[in-house]
């Protein structure tokens, strides 16, 4: 076994959980079935990889930017439910 009984107790400690004896029991199990397949990954060799953030090569996906017109305030609050033809008007809140 990867992980100990004792160990998950204290994980579960840190993390403010309260495991049943049945749950602390699976829980070992299945974190010492993680670390297996953790420790089988290592025997692979990736000396020839390159290290990456990303599966793929992340690109920046930015449109260019361009200066244009912008809606003016009348255009902005037109479709409002209610305007008073400058601003929003909302129901007053205390």
């Amino acid at each position: 076994m990867k992980i100990s009984k004792k160990e998950v107790e204290h994980v579960a400690h840190l993390a403010r959980l309260t495991l049943t004896d049945e749950e602390l029991v699976k829980m070992t199990g299945q974190l010492d079935n993680i670390l297996s397949y953790v420790d089988k990954l290592k025997e692979l060799d990736t000396s020839q990889v390159v290290p990456t953030s990303h599966v793929f090569s992340v690109s920046n996906a930015f449109r260019e930017d361009v200066e244009k017109e912008s809606l003016s305030q009348a255009e902005a609050i037109r479709n409002g439910p209610q305007q008073d033809g400058e601003m929003f008007q909302v129901p007053k809140i205390i």
